[in-house]
């Protein structure tokens, strides 16, 4: 066996296919974001503006946040020690669990280190607790829940996305006596398009499945509180398990589960994920804690972001750019080529100071790729205008069409 060969072919094909992908190495600068430095392609640094980041209320910038950081820093030190079973478990992390399941109205939460690890770990720890556990999942939903319903070893139904009459026809196929599990998202950040929550949790009533909902891209988002889609539509109380992050809208990092005091009991004490896994720093969760509490509070910084959204999306279909079609903060544009799409990004990097990263497969179907770009409450009118002009100029360069 030539293991290189086989190694460079790999990421010969993905070159190919226009599909590798490339970090851009850049800084962020505290205070000012989306304004950062980049330091590809170049000798030093040069500023750019960040328009893909899922820090979607720049909470990783609030000062309420880094002032809680530095305190923890200085009070506690860095790392938390070990496992939450051995040495990890501090007074941040119960603190920080009880704002969360008093945000989404449920009696406990659970911490992990991240909303892909609090996917795959709950997922596939509950599914082995159901003996012959049957998983419905919406075709759309993140790799982490997908990664999570194959560990279970359970059978597995995917249903056509948001298309309740293909869900209900596979509840009504199966067997009435063995246990189910809903698995699907609020918001689905690549289109941007929302679950209908109420609808779902009605068949789930009907069929007696439980129901499990991410709300990774929703969570700080919407709501009075910050408690997602289903904190909007009121729908918290219907459901088993509410999973959430705190990397994006929250502005840090990690990943949770809130549920019945039970469940989270179950999941903390079986799921290899949590258990053998040692715990988020409790400096990233004091600014975590920080954020979601403010958020709280606040709806400012949401207002802002859903306004800026709005104001994105208007300049691009103006201007005859393709956005597609979104009823959240999430705005792409279609490309449909994974060459283009990487082109296009390159262009505005390189000489518009505008970073946007392309989104191709396996994230979006082949024939679907687009730039994904998420405004914030920072991303002001001025460059919302040079980022349409500069998008405007390179379609035409491109020989690409616009709408009439």
């Amino acid at each position: 066996m030539d293991y290189a060969r086989v190694f460079d072919d790999a990421i010969r094909r993905l070159h190919a296919e226009g599909r590798y992908r490339v970090f851009i190495d850049i800084l962020r600068n505290k205070g000012a974001y989306p304004n950062a430095r980049c330091f590809a392609g170049h000798n030093g640094s040069r500023p750019i503006t960040v328009w893909c980041s899922n820090d979607y209320l720049t909470m990783g910038q609030h000062p309420k946040v880094i002032a809680a950081m530095e305190e923890a820093l200085h009070d506690v030190g860095a790392g938390s020690g070990g496992t939450r079973n051995i040495g990890g478990n501090t007074h941040y992390h119960v603190e920080l669990e009880t704002e969360l399941a008093d945000l989404h109205g449920k009696q406990a939460a659970l911490l992990f280190t991240s909303g892909y690890v609090s996917n795959e770990a709950t997922l596939s720890t509950l599914a082995k607790l159901l003996p012959g556990c049957i998983i419905f999942s919406d075709e759309l939903n993140h790799a982490s829940m997908i990664a999570g319903i194959r560990n279970a070893g359970c059978e597995k139904k995917v249903w056509r996305h948001n298309d309740l009459a293909h869900l209900e026809e596979l509840l009504k196929a199966a067997p009435a006596d063995a246990p189910k599990l809903i698995a699907f998202e609020s918001v689905y950040s690549m289109d941007g398009d929302v679950a209908p929550i109420h609808a779902i949790c009605d068949l789930a009533d009907k069929y007696n499945a439980l129901t499990y909902l991410d709300e990774v891209h929703a969570v700080g988002m919407y709501g009075a509180r910050g408690g997602g889609i289903s904190d909007r539509d009121d729908a918290a109380c219907r459901l088993t398990i509410i999973e959430g992050t705190l990397g994006k809208a929250f502005g840090v990092m990690g990943g949770y589960i809130a549920a019945d005091r039970n469940i989270v009991d179950v999941i903390r004490s079986y799921a290899p994920g949590f258990i053998f896994t040692t715990s988020l720093s409790p400096v990233l969760v004091a600014g975590a804690l920080a954020s979601v509490r403010h958020l709280k509070g606040s709806s400012v910084e949401r207002d802002s972001q859903q306004a800026a959204a709005a104001k994105l999306k208007a300049l691009f279909a103006d201007a005859g750019l393709p956005v597609m079609p979104s009823v959240t903060h999430i705005v792409p544009l279609l490309v449909g080529d994974p060459v283009k799409a990487k082109r296009i990004s390159d262009i505005l990097l390189l000489e518009y100071g505008i970073y946007v990263q392309p989104i191709n497969y396996p994230t979006v179907p082949r024939g679907t790729e687009r730039l994904r770009f998420t405004p914030g409450p920072a991303h002001d009118e001025a460059m919302m205008h040079d980022l349409t002009k500069a998008l405007v100029e390179i379609w035409d360069r491109l020989d690409m069409r616009l709408a009439a």
